[in-house]
């Protein structure tokens, strides 16, 4: 079966490149960078091998190549000039243009091959925080959108989730800090999107804090159990898209009424959710980060 994403529509390109239809529509006139095809009942699309052209002119165009220049360059040596820009400088957009086209292809070995040539230029952490945050970004606008299936997504999540759970083994058996305070992760019920809870547990793990990981949709009535096991804990939590605008406010009282029963318990939260809160009125105890960055500067 062939699952591979080969017709696209003007407004898939836009919302896959950032590149405006407008724009599009300006460069296919005036330098016929692309030859949009027409389906039997009419309807204008593009290819995969579009798709793939339209990536690397933005991609030179953004590196300071005008349109017109690159319009005169020959098909096959394009994409053997954004290789070269990439091996010196800006890998990041490079990375993320290679990201999206393993994901619509499903294909594995350019998602292995992409992360390898990266490895050589950054570590675990710099990926992450460069490329796999911003590439997470864009495909959650991209499924919004439907131009992407959720097929797709999770293809890319269950790598990145993969190269999160290696990097934290490697680092595992890492002697814990002398600190009394334990961390505790965990996602409120209903709530699956885990990679930056995962990727926040790499960190702590690497700098040798104990941190112990729940995972997905927990209770919050089962997390009282922690307290008849540690004196200090922080709980940390990522609320992507629950609980909702209606109930959040609900939820964190309740968490305070049930759980920071004293002043060496707390809870940190992240995620879109923290939009819908009014930041300077949080509960006794709740400390909200606006990014896994801003967290991490309070330790």
């Amino acid at each position: 079966m062939n699952n591979i994403k080969n017709q696209f529509s003007i407004k898939d390109l836009e919302n896959l490149t950032g590149i405006k239809a407008h724009t599009i529509r300006i460069w296919e006139k005036r330098y016929n960078l692309l030859q949009p095809k027409r389906t039997d009942t009419n309807i204008r699309y593009y290819s995969l091998a579009s798709f793939q052209k339209l990536l690397n002119v933005s991609y030179l165009n953004n590196n300071g190549y005008k349109i017109s220049k690159i319009a005169k360059m020959e098909e096959h040596k394009i994409p053997i000039l954004v290789r070269e820009i990439a091996a010196e400088s800006n890998l990041e957009g490079h990375a993320i243009n290679a990201f999206k086209l393993s994901m619509l292809n499903f294909d594995q070995g350019l998602f292995y091959n992409t992360y390898e040539s990266l490895l050589r230029e950054k570590d675990f952490v710099d990926i992450f925080y460069d490329i796999f945050i911003p590439l997470l970004t864009e495909i959650g606008l991209l499924w919004q959108t439907d131009t992407i299936t959720p097929s797709h997504e999770h293809f890319l999540t269950s790598f990145i989730r993969q190269k999160i759970l290696i990097n934290t083994e490697k680092i595992q058996s890492k002697q814990i800090n002398k600190s009394k305070k334990t961390f505790v992760l965990y996602l409120p019920e209903n709530e699956i999107h885990e990679l930056g809870l995962m990727f926040i547990n790499y960190q702590l793990v690497a700098k040798g804090y104990q941190s112990i990981f729940l995972g997905m949709s927990v209770p919050a009535d089962s997390l009282a159990d922690l307290k008849k096991y540690y004196d200090e804990i922080i709980f940390i939590s990522y609320f992507t898209v629950k609980p909702e605008k209606a109930q959040i406010n609900q939820y964190l009282e309740d968490f305070r009424e049930l759980i920071l029963t004293n002043d060496k318990i707390e809870l940190w939260i992240l995620g879109k959710m923290l939009n819908t809160l009014n930041l300077n009125n949080l509960p006794k105890g709740v400390s909200a980060f606006m990014s896994i960055q801003d967290l991490f500067k309070t330790l």
